[in-house]
Formats: structure tokens, sequence, C-alpha cells
């Protein structure tokens, strides 16, 4: 295609997508049927609204009923601060009360009055409307955003049926903030923001809600999503260092493992556990960051470390760390909320004391360097979903800095331990015994949280270290694989070269496994790979492509027999 049929084609497929979702689920709208499932509402539907696979108890437990009541106690107390929000005795008991719990019925509007909405609003009249019209005509991030938003939130009732009221809220939301902040246009990870907003909010409040998240300096979520994600790593780095200090033991058996904190810690701060925690707690930890703002991020994560030390430390590998941290915690937190935010606020002054609790402030190339809500034309690249063939600066530079910490933390563990250690590899790190090769990624992108079901679920690129023993650089290849200008359709801002999968097109499952290799004949390498691989394995074809200049790959999705006469060596 030429340069013109290529610009009409993305501009087509822009003008398809937007239609869909205004005319939303009128008589015609196409939605396949792994879109909207079945479900029995009044039996797996909790109170926050999020839909469950069992069904949920006919009798609460004591401790929920005694929370409910706790809660209703305060509406009225509630009800009066937001009346009187300026005044003296509401600021004097608006944190105690935050960290106590905002009753559900009031979390939208304290939400907008912490952010500050309602003034952003009357000073920029009609600038939501105007960015989502700029978005019909040059958004370039379009297919990314309608992917995410059709498995954001999947088991939350508002979300569940494709193109429903709040799945095109999100997508209008998202759409017009692509065009509002051009510098970031879209992120996987502020789907999550944005769905959560829009639970307690309106379309346009959810807007401006997300618009103070990216750029107010108290919480300069801008950082966690701009191209090479500098305060992700920031925080990163500083997590090490309270685990180094105040969880030693914890931290060197992590590191000996090979779970890196990336391969946890990356949902925490990069959505603000509002995935990797229970439903109800997330709210909780959510309240008390728009209180507080980015510094008690670092004070929860450690808090979670703390809590559930001794947990952790029984378990052996890679596979049962991540298992334990990315999959039981959301099932099972074995504390209660109050507990967990008693602890975190406790646990904030212990940092305090140690110089510890907050990374500092925002730095320059965190910060949004252009004014928001002015319009640039997109490249022809981003326009056309070119993907950039190399890394950019900023991931380079992230990438150095991952690596140099892994290789610290090697090192720190070869000195204290009394047998010399072996270099860092996949095997010996722990866990599954496959290492997956960042260079051929599966391409796999991110889910929705919380919970997505199981016939229509993504495996998000992070999640692969659940089977992964993969050195932090490994991780970092592939969990931070987040950003949407990686993918096809994207701003063309630079990211890691790979493809995505969707619900329609999963990507395979595909154990990619490095065999020995000797380039002296096709039978010498038979023989060294029949000496690595079990005989007993029978059945299924395999395929081996062997190039003289790169190291060997198996590609296989069944157990296989070099014996087999459905056996091809593809010898370049």
């Amino acid at each position: 295609m030429n340069e013109e049929e290529l610009l009409k084609r993305s501009a087509a497929e822009r003008d398809r997508i937007f239609s869909n979702y205004d005319r939303g689920r009128e008589p015609g709208a196409q939605i396949d049927s792994w879109e909207d499932p079945g479900y029995e509402v009044y039996h797996t539907t909790d109170r926050y609204g999020f839909i469950h696979d069992k069904r949920l108890p006919r009798k609460h437990e004591s401790n929920e009923i005694k929370m409910h009541h706790i809660e209703m106690e305060r509406v009225k107390k509630w009800e009066k601060m937001t009346k009187h929000w300026d005044s003296p005795a509401t600021k004097e008991k608006l944190r105690r009360r935050i960290y106590k719990g905002i009753p559900d019925r009031f979390r939208g509007q304290v939400w907008a009055l912490l952010l500050g909405i309602q003034t952003l609003k009357q000073d920029q009249p009609g600038k939501y409307d105007e960015m989502l019209n700029l978005a019909r005509q040059w958004s370039t991030e379009i297919r990314q955003i309608d992917a995410d938003v059709a498995r954001q939130y999947r088991d939350h009732i508002d979300y569940r049926e494709r193109y429903s009221i709040k799945q095109r809220s999100m997508f209008y939301v998202l759409a017009a903030y692509s065009m509002y902040n051009m510098e970031v246009g879209y992120c996987q990870g502020m789907s999550v923001l944005a769905g959560l907003l829009l639970l307690y909010m309106d379309e346009e409040d959810a807007f401006w809600g997300l618009s103070v998240l990216l750029a107010d300096k108290k919480y300069c979520m801008h950082g966690f999503y701009i191209d090479g994600f500098p305060k992700l790593n920031r925080f990163i780095e500083h997590h090490d260092k309270i685990m180094t200090k105040f969880l030693p033991k914890l931290k060197r058996k992590l590191d000996k493992c090979g779970c890196d904190s990336i391969l946890y810690a990356l949902k925490w701060f990069f959505v603000v556990f509002q995935e990797r925690t229970p439903v109800s707690l997330g709210l909780r930890i959510w309240d008390v960051f728009l209180l507080d703002g980015d510094r008690i991020l670092s004070a929860m994560a450690y808090t979670i470390m703390k809590l559930h030390k001794r947990y952790l430390l029984p378990l052996e590998g890679l596979d049962e760390f991540c298992n334990y941290l990315q999959i039981k915690l959301e099932k099972d937190f074995r504390y209660d909320d109050d507990t967990v935010i008693s602890a975190m606020e406790r646990n904030q002054e212990e940092l305090k004391r140690a110089k510890l609790d907050y990374p500092g402030g925002p730095l320059p190339l965190e910060l949004p360097r252009f004014p928001f809500g002015t319009f640039k034309e997109p490249s022809f690249t981003s326009k056309v979903g070119r993907r950039a063939e190399e890394f950019s600066e900023a991931q380079l530079v992230l990438r150095e800095s991952v690596s140099q910490r892994r290789e610290q933390a090697v090192t720190e563990e070869t000195r204290n331990s009394p047998i010399p250690a072996d270099p860092p590899s996949g095997s010996d790190l722990g866990g599954s015994k496959f290492s997956f090769d960042p260079s051929i990624d599966d391409g796999t992108s991110p889910h929705g949280s919380r919970r997505s079901l199981a016939d229509t679920s993504v495996t998000s690129t992070a999640d692969l270290s659940v089977f992964s023993s993969a050195t932090r650089s490994q991780a970092l290849d592939n969990s931070l694989d987040t950003q949407s200008n990686i993918s096809v359709g994207s701003s063309g801002s630079g990211g890691l070269p790979t493809p995505r999968a969707t619900p329609h097109q999963p990507s395979p499952d595909v154990v990619r496994i490095y065999v020995p290799y000797s380039p002296l004949s096709p039978n010498s390498f038979k023989e060294d790979l029949q000496r690595t691989l079990p005989r007993s394995l029978e059945t299924n074809k395999i395929r081996i492509k062997i190039d003289p200049d790169e190291t060997p790959i198996v590609e296989n999705l069944k157990p296989f027999s070099l014996d087999s006469p459905d056996v091809e060596l593809d010898l370049k």
C-alpha cells in the first residue's frame, strides 16, 4: 500500500471502532459470544459489583456484619463532613476518618473533592468534549484502548457486557485523554484507573480525575506511564532498599530464587494496588492514596511483605513466590482491611525514622514537558501504526539500570554464601525449568483486572513470571511491555517490538527451550539433542530451525520424540 492508502485504512479502522461504541448495544451491534457470557447475578455479585465464580455464602461472616454496622454508623459523620468540606473541623478529622475507611456511598463525592475535580471543570469548560472530538479524528491509540476496554474489569457487572454504558464511558475517557496528554497518549494500566473512577463518577469527572492523577505532583503518575517508566524504576529501587534494611533474610531468599521485586511490585505501583489485592482492601488503599499521594506506595509494599514474611520464607522457588504474591494474596489476604491499613500507618512512621519513607519528589523526566490540551498532528508512522524497531533511549537506560541492580544482588548473594555461587541462569534461579528469552517474547499483553473470565483471559506478560525463571532484566523485557506505543496503532515513541494477543487472536502456548548445538552436521546435532531430551516423551510434531549465527530454538506444543516420523529438522 502507498501512504495515502495506509492513512485511509487507519482512519477507517478508527471510525469503525468509534461507531461500535457510539451504537452501543443497539440492534445490529456486532458482539462476539465470548464478550457476553452468562452469569447468575443474584448469587454471585458482591456489594461492590464484582462477580465471583463461586456463589457467595447465604450468611455473611461475623466480621463482615460488624464492618457493615460500623460503616453505617459513620454515614452521618461523613454526610456532615462533605457538606462542610472546607471547615476547620473537617480538616482536623479528615485524615483519621479516611484511614478508618470512607463509606462506599460517599466514595465518589469524597474522591472528587480530594482531587479538586469541580475546579478543573470550571476552569476548562468544554475541554473534554473538544478532546473527544479530536480523538475521533486523530487519536493513534484507539486500537489498543478498544482491546483493553474489552478485557478490563471483566468480572464487574457494569463492565461485563460488551459496549455497556460503563465500557463506552471508559473508552471515551481514555480516547479523550490520549489527545489531552499526547506525551503519554495511552498506556496500559491507565484503563485500571479510569475504570475505577468510573465506578463512582460520571464520564467527564473521571476524565478530570485521571488528569489530576497523572499531572499533579502529589500523585505524578505521568512518570509511571511515560516512555521508559522512570518513576517505576525509582520506586522499585527504593523498595529494594527497604527490603534490604528491614527484611534482609526474605530479600536474600527472593534474590536467590530470582524473584526480583519487578515481578510482584510492578502491578502494585503501576495501578496503586488495584490488582493483586482483594477488592475491599484495594479501595481502602485508594482512599488513602488520594489523601496522601504516592508516598504511601512504598509503605504499603513494605507492609505486604512484612505481614506475609512468615508465609513467604518457607516457600521454595520462583514459581511458589510469584504464585503467592500474584495470585493467592488477591484471593485470601489473611488479614482484615483495618489490620492492614493500621499496619501501613505504623510502618510509615517506622520508615520515616529510618529516612526511607519516601524516595523523593518527582524527577524532571517524570513530569510533563508540554502543556496539556494542545493539539499536535501525529506523525505518519503513528497514524498507520508502525512500530519502532529499536528501543528508545529511555528504555535502554531503564534496562541497563535494572540489569545492574540484578548483578549487584547476585554479587551480594555470592559474597554471603559459604559455597561459591554459579552465575545466574534460568535453571539455577529456581522455579520453572524453562527460561523465556526476551528477544523472542510471546507477545501476550496485560489482561484486565481483576480476574478475567476463564474462557476469555489473556495472560499478562508480567504473569509469565509464574512459569519463568527469568532474571530481572528478562522480567523487565516481558513485564514492562505495557505501553500502548509498543503495539500496532501506537504513538511511535519507541518500545519493545512484540506483537499483541487478543481474545480473538490469542498467542500460541509455545515453550521455547535452549538446546545444545553442534554445527558439524545435522546428525551430530540430533545426537546432542537426543542426549538432552527425555527418551520417554512420545507423539506429536516438533519443528527445529537452526541458524549457525544464533542459538537454536525448539518450539513444541506437546511432548515429542526425535524417533517420531513427524519430527522435522529445518537446517539453514
